[in-house]
């Protein structure tokens, strides 16, 4: 292939090559933590005496941690099957599409696995944390 036929490949804008799946992961786990955060205080100064136990609280993040969990695993394995795909090894460092794509692949793939243990360590404050003050 010529140099020129090289860049207009990589240059095709399709879902598979997107340089948005790398930011899905960190957006969930941004989302979760604005959502925890949000609720305890809501909670703790709208609803809950100074006695009462934030147990709502701590059931609502475990649903918001499911839900974040199950989206950055179907992420990461995207990425993870984008990285194994085709015949290329480490590092993919040519200028192909298919080296892109596993290259963008390897990087979805890694931020899941980030997101995922920063999700359960927001989710970790709020397990052993059990009121509001």
């Amino acid at each position: 292939m010529t140099e020129t036929s090289n860049r207009n490949e990589i240059n095709k804008t399709d879902h598979v090559t997107s340089i948005w799946w790398i930011v899905v992961a960190p957006t969930v786990w941004a989302v979760h933590f604005l959502a925890s955060y949000l609720t305890a205080a809501i909670f703790c100064a709208k609803v809950a005496d100074s006695d009462r136990s934030a147990g709502e609280v701590q059931l609502a993040v475990m649903a918001y941690t499911v839900v974040a969990i199950v989206i950055i695993a179907g992420v990461g394995w995207a990425g993870h099957r984008r990285q194994r795909d085709g015949h290329g090894r480490s590092p993919h460092d040519e200028a192909t599409a298919a080296d892109l794509r596993r290259l963008i692949g390897l990087s979805t793939f890694l931020l899941s696995l980030l997101s995922a243990v920063a999700t359960i360590f927001t989710a970790l404050v709020f397990y052993f944390v059990g009121t509001c003050h």
